[in-house]
């Protein structure tokens, strides 16, 4: 049996008693217990991702307590593998190294970054909204010979272009000017373009909200239909990179 699972069943009815209402609202949080392989520090993370920067470290055998939980990158620990990560005070850790006496999630959502898309400086004909709404419109899962193999010219045209500028999905994160680009962050605000690299051309797609986004071929060759970012590093083997506001060469 998966360790993972031993661990949080054993610790199910203790963990129950230690969820706690916050106030009279619906709000709730909850508490686990910092458990490493080796009794070193767990560091405590910027953002849900094994790499973001460090922003302190929790001593092994303390008691935390969980604001909310998120998924972010995978990550095998004590406890398993899991993509949950646990908020802990102004960070983020891995719930692979947190004993909460469940396999799932035991707290509420966190509300994600508080960045949001923007198209300042930009120069796009669309808003991220609209350029949103567009995308939504596009999903079907045909076989299409415009869809196949051109995810960066799918992003470019859900914001109103008929290309992108750059040869490659991968190409144009290396184009994209720092100010805009957020590497390692999970949390991608609706209309924000999550970025991969691969041994070929990497993938790009845009975000739809909630950590859903929109792909080409993911579930289909030529189709463009609902995925997430864990989706298509287990089915593709591509490497997260982070996300950008929605720039484009084109138009620069």
């Amino acid at each position: 049996m998966n360790m993972g699972i031993v661990k949080r069943m054993a610790g199910v009815a203790g963990i129950a008693a230690a969820i706690v209402v916050a106030g009279a609202g619906p709000a709730f949080a909850a508490t686990g217990t910092v458990h490493t392989d080796s009794g070193a520090a767990l560091t405590v993370r910027s953002s849900p991702s094994a790499g973001a920067s460090s922003v302190g470290s929790i001593a092994d055998g303390t008691a935390v307590t969980i604001s909310c939980q998120t998924n972010g990158s995978t990550v095998d620990g004590k406890y398993g593998t899991s993509d949950i990560w646990d908020k802990v005070g102004d960070g983020y850790v891995s719930d692979a190294y947190v004993y909460t006496g469940s396999d799932g999630r035991v707290a509420p959502d966190c509300d994600g970054s508080t960045l949001t898309c923007s198209t300042a400086g930009t120069g796009n004909p669309k808003t991220c909204a609209q350029a949103v709404a567009y995308a939504k419109t596009r999903i079907h899962t045909n076989d299409l010979d415009s869809y196949e193999g051109w995810c960066d010219r799918i992003n470019a045209q859900n914001y109103g272009w008929s290309a992108s500028g750059s040869n490659t999905a991968y190409i144009h994160w290396t184009q994209i000017p720092a100010s805009y680009k957020h590497p390692g962050d999970y949390q991608v605000p609706a209309g924000g373009l999550a970025f991969f690299s691969s041994s070929g051309a990497g993938h790009t797609m845009i975000s739809i909200g909630d950590g859903k986004f929109l792909s080409n071929d993911i579930n289909g060759y030529g189709s463009y239909t609902e995925t997430t970012i864990a989706q298509i590093k287990s089915k593709w083997g591509q490497t997260y990179l982070g996300w950008s506001q929605p720039w484009f060469k084109i138009n620069h």
